[in-house]
């Protein structure tokens, strides 16, 4: 269960193993340069960064970077409601997907960052 505690991405990036440092960092790059303006919220207790449209999680979040030990997990709050013509999401719950993540090439590949971009777009219209 989450404690509530937030921080900076860096010490998100301190939890998470050495190797999975530079995907991180490459997400949050693809992210920013798709959305200049948007609201980071690092959750420790999450062991994420949410980036929304404003900071309330569930609501304005519409992605997130979570590390693991061996991948990075690019994660969706309306993950369901997503175009994915090329199957990278993954996930069985109500809402949420995410893609995993095992290199730079992928963070920065082109459909990651469409479905960045459709996520953004969803949260943006549902306001």
């Amino acid at each position: 269960m989450a404690d509530g505690k937030f921080g900076s991405f860096a010490d998100l990036e301190a939890l998470a193993e050495n190797e999975v440092r530079p995907l991180m960092a490459a997400l949050r790059g693809v992210i920013l340069a798709v959305h200049p303006d948007a609201v980071e919220v690092v959750r420790l207790g999450d062991r994420a960064a949410t980036y929304g449209v404003g900071p309330k999680k569930m609501s304005e979040g519409y992605c997130y970077v979570m590390p693991q030990k061996a991948w990075v997990n690019l994660g969706f709050y309306h993950g369901v409601s997503l175009r994915d013509p090329d199957v990278l999401l993954e996930g069985t719950g109500k809402r949420l997907r995410h893609v995993k993540l095992h290199d730079t090439d992928g963070c920065f590949s082109p459909e990651v960052r469409t479905l960045i971009e459709a996520a953004l777009a969803e949260r943006k219209a549902a306001f």
